[in-house]
């Protein structure tokens, strides 16, 4: 459940923070008070996009903090696949603005807003005030009921969606090759110029890093051959280090046989002498190397011309040009029996199209058996909701012809509000309050099937009034048994149901203004409650009438 919402320096809201609690969570206040701001807040901690302008003083950081609190196995589970490590049973999710930038955090962890929107959809469900209108798109009712259907489907699904996949790439590597049938002939003679060109190198790993150190080194040969001299010359002429060592090693000895304390001194002077020694042998060695004929040089040349011809055609590197070597073999392959690979290929596209089918096949018999499943609970719903005589079906139509990533189904929700009407789309019948409390009934019934804990509800009430009122308060409140209900409401029929109710006011205090929020004891609510229902002249008889209201929902 959302324990805690934490917001600062965002449009009218300075700094406030709500401490929420389990079961039905009401927010009210005058209309402009500030209302929509906190789920705007949430929305951004979520993960979505905030105007700059809503930043209320540019100097200082914006920010939102959600703390969850998480005790469902299922949903700990999904956390941990997604990275998210618990600290106390806890995740928070933290966004902040300062200087124009943007940083979102989980648990600490600095994360991208994408990651941070993957996570949330595990931790809470946000019904906006307009969310109902995707009831009226047909494309959104197949994903509502695939939300609906048992654990095992969403595997089917990914299953479909790979093979469709993997499908379209042998479909369209098909295609290519039947438009490119007529060319075939030519293309084989080039791949087989390519490969022939290639393995006559006879290319080795390495071999052009090597081959350009021995060139610039014979390049370079006099003047190193110069400089090496002169190194000779500085250890072993008569003035050299050896021979001064050699003097200094004499002397040395004639003073350790006179007092054994200059002994250690002498064995150095022998260590130095036999580095000495060495190095001399290894500048001989090093010198015997430069030693190299004019048919070397130009072999190297010629060698380095053709690696660097090769790259030039076929890659920067030996690495690459090789793997070119092994794509033109492959070709080879393929085209040298043109008509077998055009076979092979019409067998497997029909193969993977074969299995496409039957996975969409399983797929749609699952969506038409959830379907009606899904239909019933959500007519029951609806009685519940004062749609008396309302009829409600879903349709699951398929058609082979039109394949997609998610099956050849089309999905629709049908409803008739008044007896003896036919069944229609929803676009053709629905109010916008109708509409609302459909949506009210689909999310109650798929709340049943999922594992988030918290249901946040932006004016879902909208349109409605009286008897459906109160009838969308029971439902919201049913709701509330099994999950964390959070809502923005203006309805006293709603606000009367709250197990904790909290007051958004706008104060204004010496030219500045600000949106504060505040837990209202069980009078505070009642008279909130009073305010809902007569405006500003609250009478005895209008908190009596709030007092009733809280007392038949409790």
């Amino acid at each position: 459940m959302l324990q805690s919402i934490h917001v600062r320096n965002i449009a009218l809201i300075d700094d406030v923070e709500i401490e929420l609690t389990d079961g039905l969570n009401i927010l009210t206040g005058e209309t402009g008070a500030g209302k929509s701001i906190i789920i705007d807040a949430v929305n951004f901690a979520l993960g979505s996009r905030m105007q700059m302008d809503m930043v209320r003083d540019d100097s200082q950081p914006a920010l939102s903090e959600l703390v969850f609190s998480v005790d469902d196995e299922k949903t700990r589970k999904s956390l941990e696949a997604l990275d998210v490590m618990l600290t106390d049973d806890q995740v928070i999710l933290k966004r902040r603005i300062s200087g124009g930038k943007s940083v979102c955090k989980v648990n600490d962890e600095t994360v991208t807003a994408a990651r941070i929107r993957e996570i949330a959809e595990l931790l809470v469900d946000i019904h906006g005030q307009h969310e109902h209108q995707s009831l009226l798109y047909r494309k959104n009712h197949m994903a509502m009921l695939d939300s609906f259907c048992k654990d095992g489907f969403e595997d089917k699904l990914c299953k479909l969606r790979n093979a469709y996949t993997a499908y379209k790439e042998t479909l369209a590597e098909y295609e290519e090759a039947q438009k490119n049938k007529d060319t075939a002939a030519s293309d084989l003679d080039y791949a087989k110029y390519v490969v022939n060109e290639i393995e006559k190198a006879d290319l080795r790993d390495g071999e052009d890093t090597a081959l350009e150190d021995d060139f610039r080194r014979m390049n370079n040969a006099r003047k190193i051959a110069e400089m090496i001299n002169n190194v000779s010359g500085a250890l072993s002429s008569e003035q050299g280090a050896s021979a001064m060592t050699g003097t200094a090693l004499s002397y040395m000895k004639q003073i350790a046989e006179i007092d054994e304390k200059a002994q250690p001194v002498y064995e150095q002077l022998l260590g130095v002498e036999d580095l000495l020694s060495d190095a001399l042998r290894s500048v001989d060695s090093y010198a015997m190397s430069l030693d190299f004929s004019e048919e070397d040089h130009e072999r190297v040349r010629q060698r380095l011309d053709t690696i660097n011809e090769l790259k030039m055609k076929y890659g920067q590197s030996i690495g690459l040009i090789n793997k070119r070597l092994e794509e033109e073999s492959e070709k080879i392959e393929k085209l040298s029996d043109y008509e077998e690979y055009l076979r092979r290929l019409e067998s497997e596209t029909a193969a993977k199209h074969s299995d496409l089918v039957e996975l969409c096949r399983s797929v749609s018999k699952t969506r038409a058996q959830e379907a009606k499943a899904l239909q019933k609970e959500i007519a029951e719903a609806l009685a519940d909701l004062n749609f008396l005589d309302a009829r409600f079906e879903i349709v699951v139509i398929p058609d082979e012809d039109k394949i997609t990533a998610d099956g050849f189904d089309d999905v629709e929700f049908l409803i008739s509000t008044n007896p003896g009407e036919d069944l229609k789309g929803l676009a053709d019948v629905a109010s916008g309050g109708e509409l609302s409390r459909i949506m009210l009934a689909l999310k109650s019934v798929l709340a049943r099937r999922d594992n988030i804990g918290t249901l946040i509800f932006d004016e879902i009430d909208s349109g409605i009034s009286g008897r459906t009122a109160q009838l969308v308060a029971d439902r919201m409140t049913q709701i509330a048994k099994d999950r964390q209900v959070i809502a923005i409401t203006h309805l006293p029929q709603i606000a009367s149901h709250a197990q904790s109710h909290f007051l958004i006011e706008k104060t204004a205090v010496d030219s500045h203004t600000a949106t504060t929020i505040m837990p209202l004891s069980y009078d505070d609510s009642v008279e909130e409650i009073a305010r809902m229902l007569a405006g500003a002249d609250i009478t005895d008889a209008v908190r009596e009438n709030a007092r009733e209201l809280k007392m038949r929902s409790s």
